[in-house]
């Protein structure tokens, strides 16, 4: 008899191939290449088979990027029961930021979908129901998730593309770009630098927090402003 995890001549038994080994492994040719990457022999090729074995499992490339899209928005926290709608919006917005920098090729496929799967399904019935829950109607709700989503995603989107990547902190950065300039030709971009950029402790993350907060504390359930 053979061993248990082990073929007939004591050679490790191959994982079998399943739907969530092929979408698990074209998240990580994603995260490591981008989704232009994404061909059905790059994401069989870590797998040890044949693309056409892919076939078995999957439709095609959408099928994909439909489970990827549907993995991504599985690792985002849904908001809690019993938490207000500002704290769970909260929570929900920074969780799906770094799921997002995880991921930075589904910031353009998040909302594309035309066949969503059940975690992105899940996921933006607990969004809704945790503003419906605080009151908002149904037509406020919509204005809510949109205006954070719009948010979330454009501020991820501006942040994958600054050149702060490999270790650059964005202080290494900014110091390089005035070292380079003429001296007192952009005082203004030079005045952000040197007063904010340049400070100790700065993160740009922090950037994230102030706008969220801004946007939460303007979101009110009847329509008017916040106080």
């Amino acid at each position: 008899m053979p061993e248990e995890g082990r073929g007939r001549r004591g050679k490790p038994a191959r994982t079998p191939l399943s739907r969530e080994r092929v979408i698990r492994a074209a998240v990580e040719v994603a995260d490591e290449k981008g989704s232009a990457a994404l061909t059905m022999r790059a994401i069989a090729q870590p797998l040890g088979v044949e693309a056409m074995s892919l076939y078995h499992h999957v439709a095609g490339r959408e099928e994909i990027l439909d489970g990827m899209v549907d993995a991504v928005f599985g690792e985002i926290e849904l908001p809690p029961h019993g938490t207000d709608w500002k704290s769970a919006m909260r929570r929900r917005a920074v969780s799906a930021r770094a799921a997002l920098l995880r991921h930075p090729w589904a910031i353009g496929l998040m909302d594309s979908r035309a066949q969503p799967g059940p975690a992105t399904l899940r996921h933006h019935d607990a969004v809704i129901g945790a503003l419906r829950a605080g009151g908002f109607s149904v037509p406020m709700t919509a204005h809510a998730v949109s205006l954070i989503d719009s948010y979330l995603y454009g501020f991820v989107l501006q942040e994958v593309s600054l050149p702060f990547k490999g270790g650059t902190e964005p202080a290494e950065v900014a110091g390089a770009i005035l070292s380079g300039m003429p001296a007192d030709a952009y005082p203004h971009l030079a005045e952000l630098a040197t007063e904010h950029v340049l400070r100790p402790g700065y993160d740009y993350a922090d950037e994230f927090a102030f706008g969220l907060a801004l946007i939460l504390d303007a979101l009110h359930p009847d329509g008017a402003p916040g106080t």
